[in-house]
């Protein structure tokens, strides 16, 4: 199914195995202080398999992990702020549910007490919030190959009955449920790392829709004031201007063409770059 008959790859194939970056994987990762204060920031636009992991070193990389000591064990117990089981079973929901045809990008925020996991794409209309909960649903994957492929890898057991097992791993951990959201055109998942005093219904909705209306990343800002500045200036000036390899730079246009903030005008020698102002 992968690969059709006159020998062209499917999109599900491209997504799994390409070599390159591509704009449609992306995950923005970061770990943050407080809500303000970023510590690390990371983004991943490889192929599908590979981000399972490199997502998960990330989290591993800026979540606790303590040491307990007992007089019962001869060795040592090292026990991680969350269940990784759990986390890991969010990851691969989120890669291989998200609608990789939003021009959004995936979101891992790794809070001192909480984590966000953000995907494009809402649930199915055939799905409600409640339904997903109680597991009274029936599992239809966004994107099929994908899931197959995952699920032949061992990777996944069974369609359908991740966000149970989440639950549950949360609960026996001594953690509370996590919290769910359709949101912006996606999904949100807030898993807390200790029990919370209070949990506002609105206050993951709210942060998302702030971290939304941001459309815009640091990278893409830079290019942008860049090119207001000199609408000529050359895609390798640009590299050496803010730090970033060619190779980046392309991609960061690239997008921003796909947002329809940057319109290329006349040919790419001779040519200029055109800043959509109504978009910003």
């Amino acid at each position: 199914e992968l690969i059709n008959a006159n020998g062209v790859i499917s999109n599900g194939c491209h997504l799994l195995f390409c070599k390159e970056d591509n704009l449609y994987t992306t995950i923005q990762m970061g770990q943050f202080a407080s809500e303000i204060v970023i510590k690390d920031d990371v983004t991943h636009s490889g192929d599908i398999i590979s981000q399972i992991e490199e997502v998960m070193q990330f989290i591993r990389k800026h979540i606790n992990k303590e040491l307990i000591i007992t007089d019962k064990q001869i060795e040592n117990i090292q026990r991680w702020q969350y269940p990784l089981d759990a986390l890991r079973e969010l990851v691969l929901n989120m890669i291989v549910h998200r609608d990789y045809r939003s021009s959004a990008d995936s979101l891992v925020k790794v809070f001192p007490n909480y984590i966000l996991f953000f995907n494009p794409g809402t649930l199915p209309d055939s799905i409600t919030l409640e339904q997903l909960l109680s597991n009274a649903y029936v599992s239809t994957p966004r994107n099929r190959q994908i899931a197959r492929i995952i699920k032949e890898m061992g990777l996944i057991e069974k369609y359908g009955t991740g966000i149970r097992r989440v639950c549950n791993m949360l609960l026996e951990y001594g953690l509370p449920k996590p919290e769910f959201l359709n949101i912006s055109g996606g999904f949100a998942v807030k898993v807390f790392g200790e029990k919370p005093t209070a949990v506002l219904e609105n206050e993951l909705e709210n942060e998302l829709e702030n971290e939304l209306e941001n459309v815009f990343s640091e990278r893409e800002k830079q290019i942008l004031h860049l090119l207001s500045q000199n609408s000529r200036i050359t895609q390798r000036e640009i590299s050496e201007t803010i730090g970033i390899t060619p190779q980046n730079v392309r991609k960061q246009v690239a997008k921003l063409k796909q947002k329809g903030v940057l319109i290329r005008i006349g040919a790419d020698k001779g040519g200029h770059w055109e800043v959509n102002e109504n978009t910003l």
